[in-house]
């Protein structure tokens, strides 16, 4: 199953990624059960990692490798984090089998040169780097040099390294990137998303942009569609009260099913630039306002605002119509609630 950045232009649908991340809990049947209810859920895609803690960090109880900047994680390591959320990779060549079955993209996020040569040799169709990867240029070129789509998350970037990672991609001659704002906090408060930004970074980098959302509930990915997001990356989790690194920002399956058929709502409702009549209004344009008579006239009274007025139904002249015809005069007795026509003026 293969993607490119031809699958996100206006003309398709937001594509909808589903991050399995370390949801599985280090169970294998967990995981492929997520995979089979993110399908159910609506999701065009499984996203896992590909990283062991060694490729990762250190196992190292130096300060520098201690969380402790009030996150989720705080008072462990990098190490024991990891160790706790890793995707074993014996897993994965299973996972995406069993992904493509279900109609699911498979891809994953490389945090090392040894994981995209595994992951290369599974033949993903796309890769992501994610948010805590945009640093790391050479990674970023070699993922890239592979041909394939190159999906950038941009949490803890700031606009010229966002430009660097870009021109990596670009270095080596891939154009198929797409980036997505993303806020790296977890759960990530909404006033801090800044949606506007992500059609300035469709215009800005001429690439396709979306949405890689930490964010609890839908609403902010259904409005980043609206503005513009043509990707839209959650973590789902069967039941949060599972636990694990991820549970507390994770969606459970109505959930993310709610905000998949919300989008494909938001994408109808967005249409095109049209300015013509729908059958159905066009009917209903009988029932906008014309001239009528309001009051009983005789042949001859002056017409008057008193006697003369728009309202509904349109069965009359245009109400553009008034200014001229006030001041003139009835050419024969007219009853209340006549619709006004020309002939009736003389």
């Amino acid at each position: 199953m293969k993607i490119s950045t031809f699958d996100f232009d206006e003309s398709k649908k937001t594509f909808i990624i589903a991050e399995l991340s370390a949801n599985h809990n280090q169970r294998f049947d967990l995981a492929v059960e997520t995979i089979k209810a993110a399908k159910q859920a609506g999701a065009d895609a499984i996203k896992v990692q590909t990283y062991t803690p060694d490729t990762i960090t250190l196992d190292s109880d130096n300060p520098c490798f201690q969380i402790k900047y009030g996150s989720l994680w705080d008072g462990t390591t990098l190490y024991k984090l990891y160790q706790q959320a890793y995707t074993p990779w014996e897993w994965q060549p299973e996972l995406k089998r069993i992904a493509e079955a279900e109609g699911l993209i498979f891809f994953s996020s490389p945090f090392d040169l040894t994981a995209v040569d595994f992951l290369e040799k599974m033949d993903v169709p796309a890769y992501k780097i994610a948010s805590f990867e945009i640093h790391d240029i050479p990674l970023i070129e070699y993922v890239a040099s592979k041909g394939k789509p190159v999906i950038l998350s941009t949490g803890i970037a700031t606009l010229p390294e966002i430009e660097e990672a870009v021109a990596a991609c670009r270095k080596v001659g891939n154009n198929q990137i797409s980036i997505l704002k993303c806020t790296s906090s977890y759960p990530a408060p909404p006033e801090e998303a800044n949606l506007k930004t992500i059609p300035d970074i469709a215009k800005r980098f001429g690439v396709v942009a979306g949405l890689s959302d930490h964010t609890m509930g839908g609403t902010t990915a259904i409005a980043a569609v609206a503005l513009g997001a043509r990707i839209i990356e959650k973590h789902v989790i069967l039941d949060r009260s599972m636990g694990g690194p991820d549970s507390a920002f994770s969606m459970e399956p109505a959930e993310f099913r709610q905000m998949t058929e919300d989008i494909r709502t938001v994408e109808k409702a967005l249409g095109r630039v049209n300015y013509d009549l729908t059958a159905k209004t066009e009917k209903s344009r009988v029932h906008g306002r014309s001239l009528f008579v309001v009051t009983d006239i005789q042949k001859g009274d002056i017409l008057t605002n008193q006697n003369i007025r728009s309202i509904r139904p349109a069965d009359g002249l245009h109400p553009r119509y008034l200014p001229d015809i006030l001041g003139k005069k009835a050419a024969f007795d007219l009853k209340r609630g006549m619709p006004l026509t020309w002939n009736m003026i003389d």
